[in-house]
């Protein structure tokens, strides 16, 4: 089962939620297992280019099944092989922080990816993200 919009819509709510009590102002990505966009959220004053950058992330960790720290090891143990991949992938790949694994029953159902605040606030953000799945689906 895949993450539904709903779900979707209930997670870049409470983060962005979260990222107003940080004082950040940032775009939240969430793409489902394919990598395919269903929320983009970009908070009045996030930078334009995080409209960009956040989606991206969260395509390429939902793809590759990998978390930011995994994907960024891949590119960086494999360089060459990365760079084909994103030659032919036809889709932006961005290795970066802030983007992480959406899991469900031990199957990955989407992504999440911020982009637009500093480091801290992006983590913390992906972090509120990923964990308010349970309590999303619950409700």
């Amino acid at each position: 089962m895949s993450l539904t919009l709903d779900e979707a819509r209930a997670v870049s709510d409470r983060v962005r939620g979260h990222a107003i009590g940080l004082g950040a102002a940032v775009t939240i990505a969430i793409v489902d297992d394919g990598g395919h966009l269903q929320v983009l959220d970009r908070m009045d004053d996030a930078s334009p280019m995080s409209a960009r950058i956040a989606p991206a992330k969260a395509s390429s960790v939902a793809l590759f099944r990998r978390d930011d720290t995994d994907l960024m090891n891949l590119q960086q143990a494999y360089p060459a092989v990365f760079a084909q991949i994103i030659d032919t992938a036809g889709t932006p790949i961005v290795a970066g922080r802030a983007a992480r694994l959406i899991w469900r029953d031990g199957v990955v159902v989407g992504a999440i990816a911020i982009a637009g605040g500093t480091l801290a606030q992006d983590e913390a953000c992906v972090d509120v993200g990923v964990g308010s799945l349970s309590s999303v689906a619950s409700t």
